[in-house]
């Protein structure tokens, strides 16, 4: 459906009208759906007398269609498909055949999709035009740089996109749309571009290969040939020596399609054992096989194959087994029917080091046949060993049987297994004061040859064994992988050392006089000594010592407080230490007045000692109600400055709201505090 300017009750009688058509009608012609499209050579002239009236899906158009879906209808369509064969621009040009008709068109890259795909992704729309614009259309040089949307016809929207870049080796896909719904045709011509898209192969007969009974050959071409160049009595075939007669040669693809690259040759009777040409010359109709540019395969072009009446098969081979094998995969000379094939597996049989029972066999079956047997067992096989598969009559009463019908004799295949392996590793350690030294090791069993060790990331180490020091606090990822040639496994550990003697401990910097000191012991490390110094207060060698209690002097005191840590199975010690404050009282008071001139005495504001206020609040405000300075924290001080701005001499309001540690009560206070200049 395409947008344009129209009385509304048009509009909506138009709109309801062509989707009645269009949707009620499907497209069923050759050429009108995406995948029976019409094969294009550079040099075709497409003179398309009469577009049937149809409609299959909505279309997504770049930069037009609404969002939530598509607006726009592949009315009427017919569908060209090439390949591009050397990059460069593509120019072509649609001619409608009758005046006041509308076309448009959209350029698709379907390289390796299915075409009906144009419906489902957007983003294989290349280019294309849309306008309701009367006349030619197509891609030029003088183009429009967009895809032209939906638009009134009177509008005069530019017909031409410029043309688009195409790439070597892709496949394009292009759609012709009839808008107008009048069944007059229009012509299309390719030209103006540097894209070539005209395929320089000449059509060739690739092999030929003869069925069970003689009569029927498969014939395959190296290209794409048009199906009206070839006649239904296969007229263009011949054999030497002359052992049989051609009678017919048909394609099963020209039914729905253009062209095909494979046909079937038939003959009047089974040809003898032995070595044959088939050959093509001109048939009845004048000419051999043409591609879809008209260049003929040569004639007197032979192609050889060999026919034998069947015989017997039997099996080429047991595919290339693995570690800890849980199946076999059977080749054979020839396909097998995937009829004959027992489901549960009674077709085989395993012997061998140890018992394996057979639970299932399919095949990639494909037209009923198989080109090979996939033998599954009830468990994996994890020992070493030589073992025969044997191929019999299974519980359905047949054995295998061959695409020619033949049965295959009772026979044995051998192959063979390799034992598991395990990648697990053992470590001894020597813990030091600073590093320790890890030895790792890995047993060699199971005919394991090769070593991959990483150690955290670094590089690989192909050692069966190897030492290597960490450091004594340290987390360390040790991966090994291993393989004897057949299986292979990999195991992946973390060691973390924390052997390293560190002293630490933790404790408030700060307690009021009559608090007793409580610290916490946060050492790491193999530890068995402790020994703390309350400078010359108390000592203590526990590993936690009990709260020390500092004397009461009615002044602020500074302490120190050291622990020695030592390791007496390393020989290893450390130390640290802390200062503690202890407060000349812990009574809460606010400053009538400060300082602020950096000259380090009174140059900041705030409530001394609040140690004890919990869920603590400060405040100050200015003259005018603004509020200068806030905060949760009883150390943070106020510098007298406002948005970094210093203030004057003035009072300023102050509110302090907390809960007492000890007596749990809420406090609430408010005051001045002047700042002097």
């Amino acid at each position: 459906m395409k947008l344009q300017r129209t009385p509304l009750i048009l509009l909506l009688i138009l709109f309801l009208c062509n989707n009645l058509v269009a949707h009620s009608q499907a497209c069923t012609t050759l050429g009108q759906t995406p995948s029976t499209a019409f094969p294009v050579c550079g040099s075709t002239v497409f003179q398309q007398a009469s577009v049937p009236i149809c409609s299959t899906n909505d279309l997504f158009v770049p930069g037009c269609s609404g969002a939530g879906g598509a607006d726009y209808q592949n009315k009427n369509p017919f569908f060209y498909k090439f390949t591009c064969f050397v990059g460069g621009t593509l120019g072509f040009t649609i001619t409608p055949l009758a005046a006041n008709e509308d076309y448009d068109w959209q350029l698709y890259d379907i390289t390796g999709r299915n075409p009906n795909d144009i419906f489902t992704v957007n983003s294989l729309v290349v280019t294309g035009n849309w306008s309701g614009s009367y006349g030619p259309t197509g891609a030029s040089a003088a183009g429009v740089n967009f895809i032209q949307c939906a638009s009134d016809p009177a509008a005069g929207a530019s017909r031409f996109a410029a043309m688009p870049v195409l790439t070597a080796g892709r496949e394009y896909l292009l759609m012709v749309s009839h808008f107008t719904d009048g069944q007059s045709g229009y012509d299309l011509s390719f030209g103006g571009g540097t894209a070539v898209i005209t395929d320089p192969k000449l059509p060739k007969m690739l092999s030929a290969k003869v069925d069970c009974d003689g009569k029927v050959i498969t014939l395959k071409l190296n290209k794409q040939i048009r199906c009206n160049t070839a006649t239904a009595s296969g007229s263009e075939f011949s054999l030497s020596p002359a052992a049989g007669t051609v009678v017919s040669a048909v394609s099963a693809n020209c039914t729905g399609a253009f062209d095909f690259n494979e046909m079937t040759i038939t003959l009047a009777a089974a040809l003898p054992n032995g070595t044959f040409e088939l050959i093509i010359n001109n048939g009845s109709d004048g000419n051999s096989l043409l591609d879809i540019c008209g260049t003929a395969i040569i004639p007197g072009e032979k192609v050889s194959f060999t026919y034998a009446v069947p015989q017997p098969i039997f099996a080429d081979s047991i595919g290339k087994t693995a570690c800890t094998i849980d199946s076999v995969r059977i080749y054979f000379p020839k396909k097998i029917s995937c009829a004959s094939i027992a489901a549960d597996g009674s077709d085989f049989v395993v012997a061998g080091p140890t018992p394996v029972t057979v639970i299932r066999a399919a095949g990639n079956c494909v037209a009923g046949k198989t080109d090979y047997v996939v033998v599954k067992f009830a468990a994996p096989i994890f020992t070493k060993g030589n073992y025969q598969l044997t191929l019999k009559a299974g519980n359905d009463g047949t054995v295998l049987v061959d695409e020619c019908g033949l049965e295959t004799p009772v026979h044995s295949l051998p192959f063979s297994t390799a034992d598991t392996v395990n990648a697990a590793f053992t470590y001894t350690q020597k813990l030091g004061c600073r590093t320790d030294t890890i030895s790792f090791i890995h047993n060699g069993a199971n005919d394991v040859n090769n070593w991959n060790w990483i150690f955290n990331n670094g590089t690989p180490v192909t050692t069966q064994s190897h030492t290597i020091i960490f450091p004594a606090t340290s987390n360390n990822t040790i991966q090994l992988g291993v393989s004897n040639g057949t299986c292979s496994d990999t195991s992946s550990t973390q060691i973390n050392l924390d052997n390293e003697v560190k002293a630490d401990f933790n404790m408030p910097s700060i307690i009021c006089p009559e608090d007793k000191l409580e610290v916490f012991n946060t050492s790491t490390g193999l530890i068995d000594r402790w020994k703390w110094t309350f400078d010359v207060i108390a000592t203590s060698t526990l590993k936690d010592p009990l709260p020390v209690q500092f004397p009461i002097i009615n002044r602020e005191a500074y302490y120190t407080v050291k622990l020695v840590a030592s390791s007496n199975a390393l020989g290893c010690s450390d130390s640290t230490r802390r200062t503690l404050t202890v407060l000349d009282h812990c009574l809460i008071a606010v400053p009538t007045a400060f300082t602020p001139n950096n000259d380090g005495r009174n140059d900041f504001f705030r409530p001394h000692n609040a140690l004890k206020a919990d869920n603590y609040e400060f405040k100050v405000y200015n003259r005018w109600g603004q509020l200068v300075f806030q905060t949760n924290n009883w150390q943070d001080k106020w510098d007298g400055k406002i948005n970094g701005n210093l203030q004057g001499t003035g009072v300023f309001v102050w509110m302090l709201r907390y809960i007492h540690r000890d007596t749990k009560k809420e406090v609430f206070e408010k005051g001045t505090i002047t700042l002097i200049r």
